[in-house]
């Protein structure tokens, strides 16, 4: 366990650039996609998927009908993605969202938030009130086609879903209770085990979204904290990186070597003086880390693998 209301030294600046010029209300959920070189991520309140072409820097975006919470990659090429009333397929070639998991149980008010695919192809995605952030969210586990399985509840805010490269632990952070939590994970089973506490914030920064690059070392979004932490495999913090806006929202690697490190940030709630004092609050933005990241997993349409 780590308490970071001490003070960590802060690396030397990052070269940090935004990419494209698009403002995001939240964003949200990036993900590399290996196969098209392209990162995708979503604006949950526009709402909106939006992808970006790593050869040209066109960025595309396609209006959800729905708050759109998170995305996944899908075996065929298409996206899965996580809707209030359902989980559904996009193919981007066509624009097309169609029905995967229709009907869904959720509560009137609640919305899907963070979510990522096991290396066996498993969907786990968290959902939350939409509004109070009241603990009334579920931890949830799709196989296929489903039913989605609901496995933790009384969630406030789902965040940092994230494996380790061996795929034996599962990192998991209820926002607001400030704290990161490793769960041993049985990758042939799916079953998650009792948490542990990996790291924990100083309020009022909270666990945002999370990577875990090749080493096995956890990046990860420090909403109203302004900055990614790196921690260890241990949860001690191996690297401060400061950023231009105080509430980035999450981080994954990309780029074809995958040793870009791409953030989404917000932009929402923001008083106009914010605006001005943080003009990159909603910006995408990426930074060379000097390390590499690991391919994001895909969901498996027809089941779990068995790798």
């Amino acid at each position: 366990m780590n308490h970071i209301t001490a003070s960590p030294t802060l690396d030397t600046p990052y070269a940090l650039q935004r990419v494209g010029t698009q403002t995001d209300i939240l964003g949200e959920c990036p993900l590399w996609d290996d196969t098209a070189q392209c990162l995708y991520w979503v604006d949950i309140r526009l709402p909106a998927i939006r992808r970006l072409c790593h050869a040209t820097g066109e960025v595309n975006t396609w209006p959800m009908p729905e708050l759109v919470g998170s995305i996944a990659l899908v075996d065929d090429g298409r996206l899965l993605v996580a809707l209030p009333s359902q989980i559904a397929l996009f193919d981007p070639a066509k624009g097309a969202l169609s029905a995967f998991v229709p009907s869904l149980p959720m509560p009137e008010g609640h919305r899907f938030n963070d979510g990522r695919c096991d290396a066996r192809g498993r969907f786990w995605v968290g959902s939350m009130h939409n509004i109070t952030r009241a603990p009334e969210g579920t931890l949830f586990c799709l196989e296929g086609a489903g039913p989605l399985k609901a496995v933790r509840q009384g969630i406030c805010i789902p965040n940092s879903l994230a494996f380790s490269p061996s795929g034996d632990t599962l990192y998991f952070a209820d926002s607001l209770h400030y704290r990161i939590y490793a769960h041993p994970y049985a990758p042939e089973s799916g079953r998650m085990g009792e948490a542990q506490v990996f790291a924990e914030s100083a309020p009022p920064a909270f666990p945002d979204g999370s990577a875990v690059d090749a080493e096995g070392f956890v990046w990860n979004a420090e909403f109203n904290g302004g900055r990614l932490l790196r921690y260890a495999p241990d949860g001690s913090i191996d690297r401060v990186i400061a950023l231009p806006v105080e509430r980035p929202t999450c981080c994954a690697f990309g780029g074809p070597d995958l040793d870009i490190l791409f953030i989404t940030s917000t932009s929402q709630n923001m008083t106009e003086a914010e605006r001005q004092a943080h003009p990159m609050a909603g910006a995408l933005m990426a930074i060379h880390p000097g390390v590499r990241g690991l391919p994001e997993p895909r969901f498996a349409l027809n089941g779990p693998r068995t790798e």
